[in-house]
């Protein structure tokens, strides 16, 4: 997974993350938005775009960001 989002989505939840996705791999959950990583080509227009930067690269998240990976992975039940 190249991208993940993180806790401000919770919050926004503005979506514009999955209208510029040329893939389809982002999806609505109950609480944010999820990056679906089997889909996802890693091209960052989603971040480019995120009026509350939530989206990360993986390898960038910080310790308190693990959790949001992981939320990812069971929504799409990876």
């Amino acid at each position: 997974m190249a991208f993940v989002i993180t806790a401000p989505c919770e919050t926004e939840k503005a979506g514009e993350c999955a209208t510029v996705c040329p893939v389809d791999c982002i999806e609505e959950g109950k609480d944010q938005f999820y990056i679906d990583p089997d889909i996802c080509i890693d091209c960052g227009a989603c971040v480019a775009v995120c009026p509350v930067d939530a989206i990360v690269e993986e390898y960038d998240m910080t310790a308190d960001q693990e959790s949001y990976l992981e939320k990812a992975e069971a929504f799409f039940g990876n």
